[in-house]
């Protein structure tokens, strides 16, 4: 397996490799790069290679989610029912995804992140640490929400 990157983020996508019950040859590759965009140009640029989701042991998914190619589950996330998660998303440390949500592709849901049910996060958007969103709310694409904040509908 090729793996793209060689930062902080790298360092935990090549421990969830290391703890991952399945073995890829060299057609396979992930995109260890914590920026939105450039984890973006990245999978522009690798496209010939076979992208598949990596999911921590710890994490829980339901199996009415469905993961997009190239996204990461890092240890202790959940994620719900009818949960719909794009491509090449990072899903970080202990974070939360509720039912129904919707997660656009290149986004990144911070550690401690807790969405309630329904909520979607548009493509390339940024959900800092410790941020919670009630059920309904939307954050728009590539937006960056700071650490703890709460996003609620705006109805």
């Amino acid at each position: 397996m090729y793996i793209q990157g060689n930062g902080g983020h790298a360092s935990v996508v090549k421990d969830l490799l290391d703890v991952h019950p399945l073995e890829f040859d060299d057609t396979y590759a992930v995109i260890a790069v914590g920026d939105n965009e450039d984890r973006r140009k990245e999978a522009v640029r690798l496209a010939a290679f076979t992208f598949p989701a990596l999911v921590h042991p710890s994490a829980t998914i339901s199996a009415l989610a469905s993961l997009g190619k190239g996204t990461v589950v890092m240890a202790g996330a959940v994620v719900q029912a009818e949960a719909v998660i794009g491509e090449f998303v990072i899903l970080n440390t202990a974070c939360t995804v509720d039912h129904g949500c919707r997660i656009g592709d290149f986004a990144h849901i911070a550690p401690g992140v807790h969405l309630c049910g329904n909520v979607e996060v548009g493509e390339g958007a940024l959900v800092g640490v410790g941020s919670c969103a009630t059920p309904g709310s939307k954050i728009e694409a590539w937006s960056i929400v700071k650490a703890g904040s709460v996003i609620c509908p705006t109805k």
